[in-house]
C-alpha cells in the first residue's frame, strides 16, 4: 500500500496532510478508550508491541510492487483482534514512519497517504466487529466468515484509498486505470491469506490462554 513517488506531486499533497490529521483523530479516538478501559501504561505496551510487529511486516515479509503502489502483508485485522484498534492504529502510523526514516526516506512525501490509507480502514474494522461480532463474544471463537469480513473490510478499505490517490494524482486515463486495476486484483488475494492467519493466531491465544490473558493483549480476545 505504499504510493509510488510520482503518484501526488506538488499542492495536492496538501490533501494527504488533511486526511491524515483525520486518521490520528481516529487513533486518538480508539487510543483514548483503551487508555480509559486498560490505562496508559497497558496502551503504552501494545503500542510498542504493535510498532514492532507492523515494522517487521514492512521490512520482513514478502512485498512487491504492482501497478501504482506496492503489495504487503500489513495483516491489520489481526492487529486489530490482538490488540484492540487503538493501539494497532499507533502501530501502523509508527511502524510506517520508522521505515520512512531510516530504511525509505523516498517514501517519506508519501506519508499522509499511507497512514490515511492504512488507519481509516482499521477504524472501519473497529466499527464493523461491533456489528457483527455479539457483545461478550470472545475474539479467538470467532468463525471464518466473521474473520473474512473483517479482513475484506481492511484490505477492501486500502485498496479504495490507493485506488483514490491514484485517480487523485493522475486522473483516468487508460494506462492509470489499468495499473490500479492490477493493483486491485493483487492486493484482495491477500484476503484469502489474512483470514486463516488471524485464524491461526486466535488458535494459538485460546490453546495458551495464560499469555493470552496478558493484559498486553486486548481484553476481548478471551472475554
Amino acid at each position: 500500500m505504499h504510493i509510488e513517488p510520482g503518484v501526488v506531486t506538488g499542492a495536492k499533497l496538501a490533501l494527504s496532510v488533511a486526511t491524515a490529521a483525520g486518521g490520528f483523530a481516529l487513533t486518538a479516538k480508539m487510543a483514548w478508550a483503551t487508555a480509559r478501559e486498560s490505562g496508559f501504561g497497558v496502551l503504552g505496551a501494545r503500542a510498542v508491541a504493535t510498532t514492532a510487529l507492523v515494522f517487521a511486516f514492512f521490512q520482513i515479509l514478502p512485498h512487491f510492487p504492482v501497478g501504482v503502489s506496492e503489495v504487503h502483508f500489513i495483516l491489520g485485522s489481526t492487529l486489530f483482534l490482538l490488540f484492540g484498534g487503538g493501539a494497532a492504529s499507533i502501530g501502523l502510523a509508527m511502524g510506517l514512519l520508522i521505515q520512512g526514516l531510516f530504511f525509505a526516506p523516498f517514501d517519506l512525501p508519501q506519508y499522509g497517504m499511507n497512514v490515511t490509507t492504512l488507519i481509516v480502514p482499521l477504524w472501519a474494522v473497529s466499527e464493523l466487529a461491533k456489528r457483527i461480532i455479539a457483545p461478550g463474544t470472545a475474539y479467538v471463537d470467532l468463525t471464518y466468515v466473521q474473520a473474512l469480513k473483517l479482513s475484506t473490510a481492511y484490505q477492501g478499505g486500502v485498496v479504495a484509498w490507493v485506488a483514490f490517490w491514484a485517480f487523485y494524482g493522475q486522473g483516468f486515463g487508460a494506462a492509470n486505470l489499468a495499473a490500479v486495476a492490477s493493483f486491485g486484483a493483487a492486493y484482495m488475494s491477500v484476503i484469502l491469506l489474512e483470514p486463516l492467519a488471524d485464524l491461526a493466531v486466535l488458535g494459538i491465544a485460546k490453546s495458551a490462554k495464560g499469555l493470552a490473558s496478558r493484559p498486553i493483549f486486548e481484553k476481548r480476545l478471551l472475554a
